[in-house]
């Protein structure tokens, strides 16, 4: 065969079409450009991550802007943000005091995600997911001590 002949390898391109298409090439390199073109083509994909934030309904203020604080740089960096607030014993009676947390949280990051579901209580968890908006906040005036670099 000719292909023996010059050390390369007969290679089947399209085996439907009519006639079916075969080309002598060399394997190996048609496997190692495939697998780089492969591996491209995977860094421009975007994969969102879902993070998940969890609350209790009587949760302090400061524990909230921490979680706030939290879910804020999980939203900056792409991510979506699954709020879950789990209701123990005797809370399960006074679930709108959740709803005033989960609706307090959403309001806070109102200005950098969108709320994909709303709130629902599933047995004792009540969750609902926030989606990064395409806005980003305005940069706020610089901070004491930080000097302009002009």
């Amino acid at each position: 065969m000719k292909a023996e002949e010059m050390g390369l390898d007969l290679v089947e391109i399209a085996p439907t079409a009519k006639p079916p298409v075969a080309k002598i090439i060399d394997y190996g390199k048609l496997r190692y450009h495939q697998a780089k073109k492969e591996k491209e083509s995977k860094k421009s994909q975007v994969v969102i991550k879902v993070k998940e934030i969890k609350l209790k309904p009587n949760i302090d203020t400061h524990d909230l802007q921490t979680k706030l604080k939290h879910a804020r740089d999980f939203i900056l960096k792409g991510n979506k943000v699954r709020i879950c607030i789990t209701f123990r014993g005797r809370e399960m009676l006074h679930i709108d005091l959740g709803e005033r947390v989960v609706r307090q949280f959403c309001e806070d990051l109102a200005d950098i995600a969108v709320i994909e579901a709303p709130p629902k209580l599933l047995g004792r968890t009540m969750t609902t997911v926030l989606n990064p908006s395409g806005k980003r906040p305005k940069p706020s005036e610089k901070k004491v001590g930080e000097q302009s670099s002009a």
